[in-house]
C-alpha cells in the first residue's frame, strides 16, 4: 500500500477543521455526538483523510461507549497502533496505516471473536454503503 504523506498546510486544506483536529491533532469528538455512533447501514468505513478501507459494518457493534465500535479492522493493511500516554492514561492509539490519521483507540474489552474494541471517532470515518454510495 502506498503511503499518503502531506504537509500540515495540505491537510488543513483537504480536511474540515473538525476532521483536522481529530485526525492530525489527535483530538476526540464528544461521546454520543458522532454521525456513525448509532449508524446501522451495511457497508464499509473508510479513512476520511485518505479513503483507506478501515472497518466493515459486519464488525460494528454497540459498545455503549459513545463512539462507533468495531471488534476488528477490515484487514491487516487497514490500521496500525501505537502507545498513547496522553491525558495521564495508558492506551493504544489506532491510526490509518496509509496516512497515519489518528482514528481513536483500541481496548481489550471487546466481544468475541477478537476481544477487542476499536473505539473510533466518527469524524475520522467516511461510510460507503454496500452498493458503493457514500453517505453524506
Amino acid at each position: 500500500m502506498a503511503k499518503v504523506s502531506k504537509s500540515d498546510a495540505e491537510w488543513r486544506k483537504l480536511l474540515t477543521p473538525e476532521q483536522y483536529e481529530v485526525t492530525r491533532q489527535k483530538d476526540t469528538e464528544r461521546p454520543f455526538s458522532g454521525k456513525y455512533y448509532n449508524w446501522k447501514e451495511k457497508g464499509g468505513y473508510r479513512c476520511a483523510a485518505c479513503g483507506n478501507k478501515l472497518f466493515s459494518s459486519e464488525a460494528k457493534y454497540d459498545s455503549g461507549s459513545g463512539w462507533p465500535s468495531f471488534y476488528a479492522p477490515h484487514s491487516g493493511e487497514s490500521v496500525n497502533t501505537a502507545p498513547d500516554t496522553s491525558h495521564n492514561m495508558v492506551r493504544t492509539e489506532v491510526r490509518c496505516r496509509r496516512c497515519d490519521a489518528h482514528l481513536g483507540h483500541v481496548f481489550e474489552d471487546g466481544p468475541p471473536p477478537t476481544g477487542q474494541r476499536y473505539c473510533i471517532n466518527s469524524i475520522a470515518l467516511q461510510f460507503a454503503s454496500e452498493d458503493g454510495e457514500e453517505a453524506g
